[in-house]
């Protein structure tokens, strides 16, 4: 067998890349000490799967509950990722195959999750089987794709039945959501936790983005692939709008849940930075035209969902700290985090979420 699979194996190209190289930057943010942050729980892994936007979002509404009610809780990302898969498949069917169904999502997704089935407590649903100790959902996701499939290429586009088929998939491979659970001698169920313990009102919640092919100052439809059900609340606003907006939403003690590119020589999972090198573009010549050429090409995606935490002023700019969830983030201490210069912000994030009350004027 051993010879047989030899014989199969084809030869690996050595894969190469164009990066910068930072040893020759100097004052390279190094510690969380050296940021002003607020409040948020410990960075954990999404592991194999790619919901992102789940881990981001969620850790943004934990520090939401803290810092409106001064209570630390830790939410379930797993919860919403299984409904948001039902959702999906339930537009996939309705659609007639004509909708995408991926793991990748935008930050609103959570919010539109919680206002149809709630949210509990990490503790109550965290997906995991007996003995499992990272999120995996490569077999489960391709099974429930590949049934997409079949319904596609069979015409079996009854939701009820498709539905019922996906949950079951769900349910063997991440656990059956619970219909009520008891938090501190109370029962709840998803909603009423929402509603009366961690008092998130998810309408004051808002979502801002900043590109050239569509109107500013109106809401919009973000035209991504992630974007699956065409969600048009989007506030496209001009960049210099939006980088003043993420400035002043931070310092003012609002942390936020942004989206955009992680995919550039700029970026190094080794020293925790994210910038902007000039064999990119020179930092004087990023505005608004240089960033829609960028997500025009598709050389800036929306590829990951991170939450913004804290900030630090240096040499008359700022630099972000950023929890992430992402297998990179774990490389090197500080675990969990990364350190985004405003420049990279400026040219490859592409949108964000925050509370209203910090972008009211």
């Amino acid at each position: 067998m051993k010879e047989i699979e030899s014989f199969r194996a084809k030869e690996k190209k050595q894969r190469k890349s164009f990066k910068l190289d930072f040893s020759s930057y100097n004052n390279l943010p190094k510690s969380l000490d050296e940021f002003k942050y607020f409040w948020f729980n410990e960075p954990v892994s999404q592991g194999q799967t790619g919901t992102c936007w789940s881990f981001a979002t969620i850790s943004f509404f934990e520090s939401e509950v803290y810092r409106l009610h001064n209570e630390k809780v830790k939410l379930s990302e797993m919860f919403t990722s299984y409904w948001e898969y039902v959702e999906k498949a339930k537009r996939f069917i309705s659609e007639k195959g004509n909708s995408f169904f991926g793991e990748g999502n935008e930050a609103n997704a959570v919010a539109r999750i919680y206002k149809t089935y709630g949210v509990v407590p990490e503790n109550v649903y965290n997906g995991f089987l007996p003995g499992q100790k990272h999120h995996d959902h490569s077999a489960m996701f391709s099974e429930m794709e590949n049934y997409q499939k079949s319904c596609n290429q069979n015409y079996m586009w009854k939701e009820e039945e498709a539905v019922e088929n996906i949950m079951a998939i769900l349910n063997h491979c991440m656990g059956e959501p619970p219909a009520t659970f008891t938090v501190e001698g109370k029962t709840y169920i998803p909603k009423s936790y929402l509603k009366d313990y961690l008092k998130l009102n998810i309408d004051d919640y808002v979502d801002i983005l900043s590109y050239v092919q569509q109107p500013y100052w109106q809401q919009v439809e973000y035209e991504v692939t992630d974007n699956w059900w065409h969600n048009k609340d989007y506030y496209n606003v001009p960049l210099d709008e939006i980088m003043n907006a993420i400035k002043t939403a931070i310092k003012s003690g609002y942390t936020l849940a942004i989206g955009g590119d992680v995919s550039e020589p700029g970026y190094d999972s080794w020293t925790k930075c994210a910038v902007v090198p000039t064999f990119d573009i020179p930092t004087e010549h990023i505005d608004e035209n240089a960033r829609q050429f960028r997500f025009s090409n598709e050389t800036t995606t929306d590829d990951h969902g991170i939450h913004l935490v804290g900030y630090k002023e240096q040499d008359g700019k700022m630099c972000f700290l950023i929890k992430d969830s992402s297998a990179g983030a774990r490389n090197v201490e500080p675990v969990g985090f990364y350190f985004y210069h405003e420049v990279y912000v400026k040219l490859k994030i592409m949108d964000f979420c925050v509370h209203k009350d910090a972008v009211e004027d």
